[in-house]
């Protein structure tokens, strides 16, 4: 009993992080911010529309990956301005230029708009062919009822 709790002893001492690891793993954790966080920031600015769509209509999965690819490609765009920024403090800049803004919620804006609108240009499109297709059909019935008339007057 006691050998084990010696073993249990020794075990749990081997596993703790030393000082050094601890200040070392800080300033790795710092430093990976400084590079990440203005990508972070830029995420989650641009893609706030489709997080709010997320929160509010969970179960609309197509309402979702609509908005929500279309929001990534405007946020793209921004990404690489970011990344081919080379100073630091530009970084951090690139959420107040309003081009950048426009450009990432824009294309949530497309997303919302084709969401909604094409379902309804697709009812149209295919109610106007349905319409065309019995117009052609009720053509074809009279030709057919005039050529029967036409064979069989006497039994009228």
């Amino acid at each position: 009993m006691k050998t084990e709790n010696k073993i249990l002893l020794k075990k749990t001492k081997q596993s703790r992080v030393s000082g050094f690891q601890k200040v070392f793993l800080f300033a790795l954790f710092l430093a990976i911010s400084f590079k990440v966080l203005p990508a972070i920031v830029v995420l989650f600015l641009g893609l706030l529309p489709t997080l709010t769509i997320v929160v509010t209509d969970t179960k609309n999965i197509n309402k979702i990956t609509t908005v929500g690819c279309f929001n990534i490609s405007g946020v793209m765009i921004c990404l690489n301005n970011l990344f081919n920024q080379i100073t630091a403090v530009s970084k951090f800049s690139i959420t107040d230029n309003i081009f950048n803004i426009i450009i990432m919620l824009s294309g949530a804006a497309v997303g919302v708009v084709l969401y909604y609108i094409l379902p309804d240009i697709f009812v149209y499109i295919f109610k106007n062919s349905a319409q065309h297709r019995l117009k052609l059909i009720n053509a074809k019935l009279e030709k057919l009822k005039s050529n029967w008339d036409n064979l069989i007057p006497e039994q009228r």
